[in-house]
């Protein structure tokens, strides 16, 4: 038997259990993993209240990294003692051992640690993917980044700099604000007390950046399309002050023929290739120095919930991990 955080029904973080689950054998192209750490994402919320839907019951967490115990028939990438992470697939990553498509599996470096690993790869690959493939950032573009000290904000930060780019970035307090420069923000504004509308203008001269990251959501989006200079891109990709609600396309023309994309990591990295590609990048980046994983706080498993507490509170920094013991 193995320990698991399941839901019974959606709901806030009291609906988080610990329970024994039976894993069983490996399917055809499935591959056994017992973890060593588990990261938490915004997206594990997401799937606990119902705003992404699941079928109930179900596990949570969709990143980790471990050991491959045993593999099914077919799994030829990654076999027994191979030490790896993963980003993406099924939900079920709050678990001691899991089950899980072995095509989601990545090889680890020697130079990764795994704390780093289940802190970095959901976080880094998605990094990677909205600098790279949403919107490829060169040398000398300035971007508005929202959240620059979450997790997923601190490796974009530094990934930016590593591309030459100006960062904005916006946070909530002067804390972050301390910790998102001492990540490479070259510009950081504090939401809570400053328009940062009209602050991107006057960084910019008036002239808007040409793209803007925003996993914030509702209370920025209005907002942040009022940042982006003509034909600039409006890349949405999270909801932490909550679902950004139905509006008008016509204000896309009507402030600058802007584009706007809600793009999905899973999207992005369905093709094995593709997944690998974001891997390879990510631990080229960290391995060098140029990125460096902030591993915000650990937790045991059993108390996921108050992780997602603290998450939730949008007072953490970096990246959370829970360690299955």
């Amino acid at each position: 038997m193995s320990k698991a955080i399941r839901i019974h029904e959606t709901g806030g973080p009291e609906v988080l259990r610990y329970e024994d689950v039976e894993v069983g054998e490996p399917k055809e192209g499935e591959a056994r993993v017992r973890h060593t750490a588990i990261g938490v994402n915004y997206v594990d919320t997401y799937h606990r209240s119902g705003l992404y839907k699941l079928p109930l019951p179900s596990g949570l967490g969709v990143e980790g990294a471990g050991v491959v115990e045993a593999v099914g028939k077919g799994v030829s990438h990654v076999r027994a003692g191979d030490r790896v992470a993963y980003a993406g697939g099924p939900p079920g990553g709050y678990a001691q051992v899991r089950l899980i498509p072995a095509d989601r599996l990545i090889q680890l470096p020697a130079g990764i640690a795994d704390p780093q690993a289940a802190a970095m790869m959901l976080k880094g690959i998605t990094a990677w993917m909205l600098t790279h493939r949403v919107h490829a950032v060169r040398a000398g573009e300035t971007v508005l980044y929202h959240a620059a000290a979450g997790g997923v904000g601190l490796v974009a930060v530094q990934w930016l700099k590593a591309l030459g780019a100006t960062v904005i970035g916006t946070v909530g307090s002067d804390e972050k604000a301390r910790l998102a420069r001492a990540h490479g923000c070259d510009h950081v504004i504090v939401y809570t007390r400053e328009d940062f509308t009209k602050r991107v203008r006057e960084l910019t001269g008036g002239a808007g950046v040409p793209v803007v990251y925003d996993s914030v959501g509702k209370d920025t989006f209005q907002g942040s399309l009022d940042c982006l200079s003509p034909a600039g891109l409006m890349v949405s990709f999270g909801n932490a002050s909550g679902a950004v609600p139905p509006f008008d396309i016509a204000q896309l023309a009507a402030k600058g023929s802007l584009f706007l994309t809600r793009p999905t990591l899973f999207s992005y990295t369905a093709r094995r290739e593709d997944l690998e590609s974001g891997a390879r990048a990510l631990f080229q980046v960290v391995e060098a120095g140029k990125v460096k994983v902030e591993v915000g706080r650990s937790y045991p498993l059993a108390e996921a919930a108050q992780a997602h507490r603290d998450l939730q509170s949008r007072k953490t920094t970096g990246s959370l991990v829970l360690l299955p013991g």
